[in-house]
């Protein structure tokens, strides 16, 4: 199989992961704070990290002159987790991972102020018509607004600086030491979420815990894989079946079932990032969209 068919395959592992991750962050999420999940994520998700990493010179593998931007780009992507966990917590899971779909958009926006990239009119038409499914699905102003649906802005905020971080990173550094800096950090930064409150879990909590941050982990690192194995036009696609999985897990298992607005405004944000993403083709630049969960 040549590189280009591979890369398909492992986005949607990718997805599925990521998938699995938000159902169990949900599953959990009624009986433990958010902060002992979060650490659950940071934790366990070393142990992907470390079976990837070379094991020669492992202490000259870890050494860094960019760690300023490294501390900023885990403070940006561990604000976009904890907000999309937050997220997950408190709204249907279709709500929180739909809204999760418009990061692109902020990525967009950050980078006219960031890379000094120069926006068209086909990309602030894609970036209007996303808003207005946001504001769609959030339905401001009427009684079927939630507040908790702030923390999916918030995670396509914070996930979007983050991007920008990682695409100045990747040109000197490797993926695998980007993952270990913000794994770590994040893991860190979770100590200092009310960890008074924090519970001891059972054996089967427990195993949920430690897949969490598997899950997660291996999710981040197969998009990488999918990315240089093949055209990031070819596998971007395929994360929309992320919603789709969304949607299911929330009826079979939550009994969540989304309304129409935002299945609508779900609609709207996925062309906004369609159109974004072609014309990112178009002009030859890659657009980081790794979820970073």
């Amino acid at each position: 199989m040549n590189d280009n068919k591979k890369g398909p395959y492992f986005f949607l592992l990718s997805v599925f992961l990521f998938s699995i991750m938000e159902l169990l962050v949900k599953f959990l999420s009624n009986d433990y704070p958010t902060g002992q999940i979060v650490f659950a994520r940071g934790l366990a998700g070393l142990i992907p990290i470390f079976l990837i990493m070379p094991k020669s010179n492992f202490i000259n593998n870890l050494k860094t002159k960019k760690i300023k931007l490294h501390l900023l780009r885990v403070l940006t992507g561990s604000f976009a987790l904890i907000s999309i966990f937050f997220g997950i917590k408190y709204l249907p899971l279709a709500d929180a991972i739909s809204i999760t779909f418009a990061a692109p958009i902020f990525a967009t926006i950050f980078s006219i102020f960031f890379l000094n990239e120069i926006v068209g009119k086909k990309r602030w038409l894609a970036i209007l018509i996303g808003f207005a499914g946001i504001l769609i699905i959030l339905k401001p102003g009427t009684n079927m607004f939630s507040f908790y649906s702030v923390f999916p802005i918030f995670f396509c905020i914070g996930f979007a600086m983050s991007a920008i971080l990682v695409k100045i990173l990747s040109k000197t550094e490797e993926n695998y030491l980007i993952a270990l800096y913000y794994t770590i950090g994040l893991t860190i930064l979770s100590l200092f979420l009310s960890p008074t409150t924090w519970l001891i879990p059972n054996y089967i909590d427990l195993i949920v815990f430690i897949m969490i941050g598997i899950t997660g982990s291996f999710g981040n690192i197969l998009i990488t894989e999918a990315y240089r194995n093949s055209d990031v036009s070819l596998v971007t696609p395929i994360k929309y079946l992320n919603l789709i999985f969304a949607i299911l897990f929330g009826y079979l298992i939550f009994n969540e079932i989304p309304n129409i607005l935002t299945i609508l405004g779900s609609i709207l944000i996925t062309i906004s990032s369609i159109i974004i993403f072609s014309r990112e083709r178009k002009l030859k630049r890659s657009l980081i969209i790794n979820k970073e969960l």
